[in-house]
């Protein structure tokens, strides 16, 4: 058995489920960072396993509520480009969940997506808890994700340890869906991290909420044309 648990926590480490030191934000950095996604309210587990034995490696959980926000516990995808307190990564736009998913999968590691949808009030109470939970300790990605979703019954999550079980625990609800995304890039995966482009995703936030705005002006002024008329 003890054989058994030190294999887990190799590859757990391996994988990236292990502490990293934290850049510090501040209230004003996570609040300009967050992202509202314009998709239904989900959620969706990230395994990743191994391409060799298939064994699980590591766990994190998308939710998309008030905001979108991956709960990435003891995760190694960490720079100053990326905006983390704790074990929650904040800002996840299309762009940022693209980069996420391929600095896990390569050469040794792929990613199987499992996606629920979910009412919203189901979303925002899996995202109070993902924010409150955290930093967690090392090879805990599986056991604190499960200890979220086990917190609501209607879910009919246990608590584990493993990252395979709770992807099978989670197959089994009812709405889910499941992918496997493969990449046969180098195992160094800290390529992906250095190309991370800061400036591009603030352009990117900025063009959003430029178009954003005028898109609320323009009808404000249709209404006022009606008004008038």
């Amino acid at each position: 058995m003890l054989r058994l648990v030190l294999a887990v926590f190799v590859a757990l480490s391996l994988a990236g489920c292990a502490v990293k030191p934290e850049i510090p934000r501040s209230d004003e950095t996570i609040a300009q960072s967050a992202y509202r996604h314009d998709g239904p309210p989900e959620l969706v587990l990230f395994t990743m396993k191994s391409n060799r034995t298939g064994q699980g490696a590591h766990t994190a959980l998308l939710v998309n509520g008030s905001q979108r926000v991956i709960f990435d516990p003891a995760g190694s995808f960490r720079n100053e480009a990326i905006v983390r307190r704790g074990d929650v990564i904040y800002g996840v736009t299309p762009g940022m969940l693209d980069v996420y998913t391929r600095y896990h999968a390569r050469e040794t590691f792929h990613v199987q997506v499992q996606s629920l949808p979910v009412s919203s009030e189901l979303a925002e109470a899996v995202l109070h808890e993902a924010l409150g939970k955290g930093r967690q300790a090392d090879a805990r990605c599986a056991a604190s994700t499960s200890e979220i979703l086990a917190g609501f019954p209607q879910l009919g999550i246990s608590t584990t340890w493993y990252p395979n079980n709770l992807a099978d625990q989670f197959a089994q609800l009812p709405g889910v869906s499941s992918r496997e995304l493969h990449e046969y890039d180098s195992d160094d995966n800290r390529a992906v991290l250095a190309a991370f482009d800061h400036d591009r995703v603030a352009t990117q936030r900025a063009a959003r909420e430029r178009r954003e705005k005028e898109a609320e002006q323009a009808a404000y002024q249709g209404g006022d044309r009606l008004a008038a008329n």
